[in-house]
């Protein structure tokens, strides 16, 4: 799940890299948009998505969790086109997340 933003002020939220299978470049971006910017919910939940597809499960739940905890909240546009609240589209990565983890086993 990646996540565009519906705010006045951009943020590099790391799209295209994301799109384009860079995943290494993506998490180094947000890593380093989140340093400025450690509450914004589109950087968590991007930087949980490219976590989950280098494998890392834990570390993905980890920023879906803190972006669904995040006292910054917004409308994010989701990658099918759907706009949806910040923290319900952090739980709903998570839940992706923990069913694509039981569907393993």
């Amino acid at each position: 799940m990646m996540a565009g933003m519906n705010t006045d002020q951009h943020r590099d939220a790391a799209y295209e890299e994301l799109t384009q299978g860079e995943t290494d470049a993506a998490i180094a971006r947000l890593e380093a948009n989140l340093a400025q910017n450690p509450e914004d919910p589109a950087l968590l939940i991007n930087l949980g998505s490219a976590w989950a597809v280098r494998g890392d499960k834990d570390k993905a739940a980890g920023y879906y969790r803190a972006a669904a905890r995040s006292d910054v909240r917004y409308q994010l546009e989701l990658a099918d086109g759907e706009w949806i609240d910040s923290r319900a589209a952090a739980r709903l990565a998570l839940r992706t997340l923990e069913q694509s983890a039981v569907a393993m086993n």
